[in-house]
């Protein structure tokens, strides 16, 4: 059994790897699709990184303090400077202050929708929900676009998210279940032990081939039937992915093989460490990887528990900017840093809710960062309380737009798998955020 200080178990990463392998390894059968490179636009990004803050952050706890706005709006939180003149973040971040010049800030970011689920669509996908067609989140496009299809050679899936699974909308859409995203399962905040080279929880390799042993001698659907095909694939596909977990591909799950050191610098929680693993992927050649951090629908007591979550917030985005740009990293790895909306510019103080805030599609920020986009800059703005765009709003069709056309995508081109006519990649963006792209060579 699982105990409930485990993490990364050996047997959530075999089921997990089992089902992906059972659906996304067998790619032959489908014919590439040629990517359409917008000609204007320098492809700078080769991966992204998105940092999900499940249930939607305050912009007044995070990019867009508002000081001077009373405390039934602000709850007397105050805003810092930043390395970068005339930008100000909150004093729940004093280590991304440090270092503001390697990420922007959108303050403008809007669509209005307040219910978890249909925000959380437009800003995984970009689509309004309620059409004919259910379209794909960005991380399976960009697994598609980018993956096997496409000169991608690794073992481990092109789109991985850590470690649970967003949930409220179908992460493919209409695409075929080979671009589901691999969700390891776990907490890589567990520290792992590590025999013969192969993270372990109380299993050695040993232990590990005498269970599949055991499995196989009592198999006898398989015995009966040795010549079904179904059960020949199923077995192809364990085989693959007891290869995964046995083999050099899942060492990359391996955050033993990290110092102390620079475990500590990204926080031993598990979002910390999920930032961890998630430069440990893209360093890999993953193409795109979800850091799922839940716990932000903050209704009742927000601040107490912004008093938790921002420090691990700070320490370990902080962190994963710093050590990408120090690895070489940064200029080719999108990182971008939301939610689905942002929270209620004024506290909800009577009971229930006891000082909280409620959902806010109206006006909310972003931070987004490397693979093109340059830092130190601040895309539009809200209004003195945060409760409306002011200046250049930012749909998440302009976002998503611009973070194609970095990768070398066409946001205009046609979306490859669609059931429908006419289907493209990212039509409609009238604010693409071309002020944040670099020129080739730009250092910032």
């Amino acid at each position: 059994m699982k105990n409930k200080n485990d993490g990364l178990t050996r047997r959530d990463f075999i089921r997990n790897s089992a089902t992906y392998a059972m659906t996304a390894f067998f790619l032959s059968s489908i014919m590439p699709f040629k990517l359409r490179a917008s000609t204007d636009v320098p492809k700078r990004a080769k991966a992204v990184i998105e940092i999900w803050l499940w249930g939607g952050p305050p912009h007044l706890e995070t990019f867009d303090p508002k000081p001077d706005a009373g405390a039934e709006y602000n709850g007397n939180k105050k805003a810092i400077k930043t390395n970068v003149k005339e930008m100000k973040i909150s004093e729940y971040m004093p280590k991304l202050a440090k270092i503001a010049d390697k990420y922007s800030i959108i303050r403008s970011m809007t669509h209005g929708i307040n219910g978890h689920e249909t925000a959380t669509y437009i800003m995984q996908t970009g689509r309004k929900a309620g059409g004919r067609l259910v379209y794909p989140s960005v991380g399976a496009v960009v697994g598609m676009l980018k993956g096997y299809d496409h000169g991608y050679k690794k073992q481990i899936p092109p789109y991985v998210v850590l470690t649970r699974p967003k949930g409220r909308f179908s992460e493919i859409g209409f695409l075929p279940h080979r671009y589901m995203p691999f969700v390891t399962g776990g907490d890589p905040a567990r520290t792992p032990f590590t025999v013969d080279g192969i993270v372990v929880r109380g299993l050695t390799r040993k232990r590990q081939e005498q269970r599949r042993k055991m499995l196989t001698n009592i198999d006898s659907m398989g015995k009966l039937l040795p010549d079904n095909k179904v059960l020949k694939k199923f077995d192809k596909d364990s085989d693959k992915a007891y290869g995964l977990i046995l083999g050099d591909a899942g060492k990359v799950f391996d955050l033993s093989q990290e110092s102390k050191a620079t475990r500590k610098r990204y926080g031993m929680n598990r979002l910390g460490q999920a930032c961890l693993q998630a430069r440990r992927l893209i360093e890999d050649g993953v193409v795109y990887v979800t850091v799922n951090a839940q716990g932000w629908d903050t209704h009742k007591r927000h601040f107490s528990a912004m008093d938790r979550k921002m420090p691990e917030l700070d320490q370990g985005l902080s962190a994963l900017l710093t050590d990408l740009d120090e690895r070489g990293l940064l200029d080719s790895t999108i990182v971008w840093c939301g939610g689905e909306f942002g929270r209620t510019p004024k506290i909800q103080t009577k009971a229930p809710w006891n000082g909280g805030r409620s959902h806010y599609g109206k006006c909310f920020s972003m931070l987004v960062a490397g693979g093109g986009f340059k830092g130190g800059k601040v895309i539009g703005a809200s209004d003195e309380n945060g409760e409306n765009v002011a200046e250049r709003p930012v749909t998440p069709v302009d976002f998503f737009a611009s973070m194609y056309e970095l990768l070398g995508i066409d946001p205009e081109g046609p979306m490859p798998n669609s059931p429908g006519k006419g289907a493209k990649i990212m039509p409609g963006a009238k604010n693409k955020l071309t002020e944040l792209y670099k020129s080739p060579g730009a250092k910032k």
